[in-house]
């Protein structure tokens, strides 16, 4: 498990990640982009869970996966 930021090609994309990790008990918000890194839509989801199983989720709308490191950086380990 950790904390993780993903990034969607559409707003709806977004929501759905949100529902589905409601449905798996992910604690998860959706918030705005952090700067440093870039999506289509502007919004994302922030989560904590496990990276392997959400980027399955919501294969044609994730943009990309970040693991959220100390300081406010980011570490993106997967990206479409």
């Amino acid at each position: 498990m950790g904390d993780y930021v993903a990034t969607f090609f559409s707003h709806f994309g977004a929501m759905s990640f949100k529902k589905k990790c409601d449905k798996e008990g992910y604690p998860a918000v959706i918030m705005p982009v952090p700067r440093n890194l870039s999506s289509s839509c502007g919004t994302c989801v922030k989560f904590t869970g496990l990276a392997e199983t959400a980027k399955n989720w919501n294969c044609d709308e994730l943009e990309q996966l970040a693991k959220i490191l100390e300081g406010g950086m980011f570490q993106v380990i997967w990206h479409s």
